[in-house]
């Protein structure tokens, strides 16, 4: 093994045990990095300017304006009560059914993904919305909340996806492509949501709690004109953002930009935005994109360190010799995903894992676009998945019932961790759920 082989490798253990360490996962991708390189070129001046020229070159291309951009339209949804809507509509559709206002939640949840691209807004705004009526109602506490944790991580799958914008920044594949490709595996995964929940009022009735009968019919109905006044921002923002992406009007980047001054108007029209609201959006995005930028730097420092050291290649080679195949190592990765998923959260898992298995993935055939919404996919369990769950910390920051605490939401969301288990053995056994659309 060469010198520089070596240190690669080492790097990865001095990575791991800064993470252990407490240090935040940015510092711990930067410094190892800037100590890699210092080690192998024996010069800590050069291995400063090359760190300074990958923290350059990671956020200056013009397409990372997309991050920025889809995030202010998704605060500017949520600010506009496009979600509660959504639900509202969902609960009309489904209110005959026992189960139904899981039912409604799912597909809510779908709707308002596909405007948005952030799990986290999802379920703030439907622990809000979605939890106090399935509990009125009569609904087991620990399904309500399971059902919104379980539902919201639709965000990062439907596009437009934060997590897809970024993985399509880092491995350099079209973003459009990731969004046609997110569409069918995030449909798959609502519909089996949905079927889940009514598999489980049959079977599991207990879980569901004892919805009251006739609760349904207390909510007042919605005529038609109401559900077209509810539906209609929603269909006209998913068209524009999508259809002058599909249809080569303009490029994602462009398409955030028309999206978040289409929210803005709707939100504006609505009367759900002031100066002060206005003001705190434009910081939210700020911070959600500063430290996106902060992970980003340090991982395109990490990439560029490992490839000085040709340790991607070198691991490449290891597994190729090692016989796993393809799918073994598939299956390897995704296992050490979802152990880093109860850990670290879902862009840092990302940053870390990608430009280690990418490239050999790459060597032997896979296509980039099917791996990253199987990552995507593996990397949201772990939003799941205790003792970090951050969908489930989401849920219950918002809760405004002291009666229900972070295990009953763990628990609630375990089964929904389970069908998105069944729904990545689905698209890594067959990738044309994911590249159908494309190919």
């Amino acid at each position: 093994m060469s010198f520089e082989l070596a240190v690669g490798l080492g790097s990865v253990f001095v990575m791991i045990g800064f993470i252990w360490m407490g240090l935040h996962v940015a510092v711990a991708l930067a410094a190892t990095s800037f100590l890699g390189v210092w080690v192998m070129k024996g010069n800590a001046d050069i291995s400063a300017k090359l760190i300074g020229l990958a923290a350059k070159d990671s956020i200056s291309s013009y397409v990372f304006g997309v991050i920025p951009l889809f995030v202010l339209m998704g605060l500017f949804v949520e600010r506009a009560g496009i979600g509660r809507d959504a639900f509202d509509v969902g609960e009309q559709a489904f209110r005959k059914i026992r189960g139904g206002l899981g039912v409604a939640t799912v597909g809510a949840n779908a709707i308002f993904a596909a405007i948005t691209g952030v799990s986290i807004a999802s379920a703030a705004v439907f622990t809000k919305v979605a939890v106090p009526q399935m509990i009125d109602r009569g609904y087991n506490p620990r399904f309500a909340v399971g059902v919104v944790a379980g539902s919201s991580v639709l965000g990062m799958l439907i596009p437009p996806s934060l997590l897809l914008i970024i993985y399509g920044i880092l491995v350099e594949v079209s973003i459009g492509d990731l969004f046609i490709a997110g569409v069918i595996p995030g449909l798959l995964l609502a519909v089996c949501y949905a079927v889940g929940i009514l598999v489980m009022a049959r079977v599991t009735p207990g879980f569901l709690g004892n919805p009251k009968e006739g609760a349904a019919a207390e909510a007042p109905r919605l005529s038609w004109l109401d559900i077209a006044r509810k539906m209609a921002p929603v269909v006209v923002l998913i068209g524009a953002v999508f259809g002058g992406i599909y249809g080569g009007v303009f490029t994602p980047t462009e398409a955030g930009a028309v999206g978040a001054l289409g929210a803005l108007l709707v939100a504006l029209l609505r009367r759900t935005l002031d100066l002060k609201s206005f003001w705190r959006i434009l910081v939210e995005t700020g911070h959600v994109t500063a430290s996106i930028c902060i992970l980003f730097v340090a991982a395109t420092m990490y990439s560029r360190m490992l490839a000085l050291s040709g340790f991607p290649n070198a691991m490449g080679d290891w597994l190729t010799a090692a016989e796993f195949g393809f799918y073994g190592i598939i299956i390897a990765y995704v296992l050490i995903v979802l152990v880093l998923g109860s850990i670290l959260d879902s862009t840092s898992i990302m940053l870390i894992m990608v430009p280690l298995f990418a490239p050999p993935l790459l060597a032997l055939g896979a296509d980039l676009v099917w791996f990253g919404i199987v990552t995507i996919i593996a990397v949201e369990i772990g939003l799941l998945t205790p003792p970090l769950g951050i969908s489930a910390f989401v849920v219950k920051a918002n809760l405004q019932d002291d009666r229900i605490g972070l295990k009953d939401i763990f628990l609630g969301a375990a089964p929904f961790a389970l069908i998105m288990a069944i729904c990545l053995i689905a698209i890594i056994a067959f990738p044309w759920l994911s590249l159908g659309l494309i190919r």
